[in-house]
């Protein structure tokens, strides 16, 4: 793993952390992080020291925001990538594809895409500070695939709509209680806590896990049909003078006006 600009990785006994390493910007993501995120990811697949895999963001101020809307805002898009493409849903099929469970050890805000990626994982464990929420509909974006539909079945469908049509933000401790996130501990037990319950899932057979993970998996795949439509349709969506106007508005510190679209 190198020439990592955007996140870290890091192999300790049996658990790979992964972390956003890009506090300055509340640890958003642009096209560089999610190709960074996608070979960390591969790595501890195919590592066979590694059985757990921790995400989480550098500092105690966010563990991920979602994308780089400044970066978005200066250029249109996410900016470079490996392969000319912004791979984000490719990361969440590999967040659920990876047949090691998958710990987002939440530290601090996780909004927009960044709630996305906790809710993708297999398991959350946040910090009592950590606020949760979508962004999508105030920027010019959504994200109609697992970080809707999926969400729906984990918290429920008047649950899951109030979040994505409202844009609110939530405390951890609703988070825990909607079943959002599996347990909430002071930020500085997050990752003593996570390491704890590495130790648990590594002590157990390698194979069940595995095979379980991907049982797990098969009874919401179609998701990923609906999520692959959907982000063809937001490619064409980002384009328009609706979406421009989401993005202008955030960068400009302002309410939206979304008005003359409707």
């Amino acid at each position: 793993m190198n020439d990592l600009q955007d996140i870290t990785y890091d192999v300790d006994d049996g658990l790979a952390w992964i972390v956003i390493n890009r506090p300055d910007r509340y640890n958003a993501f642009r096209g560089r992080t999610i190709d960074e995120l996608i070979r960390a990811f591969k790595a501890a697949w195919a590592d066979p020291a590694v059985g757990v895999v921790a995400l989480t963001g550098a500092g105690e101020k966010a563990f991920c925001t979602g994308g780089d809307q400044k970066q978005r805002g200066e250029t249109g898009d996410y900016g470079p990538t490996e392969t000319g493409l912004f791979e984000v849903e490719a990361l969440h099929r590999l967040l659920r594809d990876i047949p090691k469970p998958v710990i987002a050890a939440v530290n601090g805000y996780a909004i927009g895409g960044g709630h996305v990626l906790h809710v993708t994982c297999d398991i959350t464990i946040a910090a009592d500070h950590a606020k949760f929420g979508q962004t999508g509909p105030k920027v010019g974006s959504f994200d109609a695939g697992f970080g809707s539909a999926y969400l729906a079945r984990i918290i429920g469908q008047k649950r899951a709509r109030e979040i994505w049509m409202f844009c609110r933000q939530y405390d951890a401790a609703t988070a825990e209680r909607w079943g959002l996130v599996n347990a909430v501990v002071p930020m500085a037990e997050l990752r003593s806590t996570v390491r704890e319950w590495a130790n648990d899932a590594l002590a157990l057979s390698p194979t069940a896990v595995k095979v379980l993970k991907h049982s797990f998996n098969a009874e919401t795949e179609h998701i990923a049909g609906v999520g692959a439509m959907a982000f063809d349709t937001l490619e064409l969506f980002v384009e328009t003078e609706e979406a421009a106007e989401g993005i202008a508005a955030f960068n400009e510190k302002r309410p939206p006006d979304f008005q003359q679209f409707r």
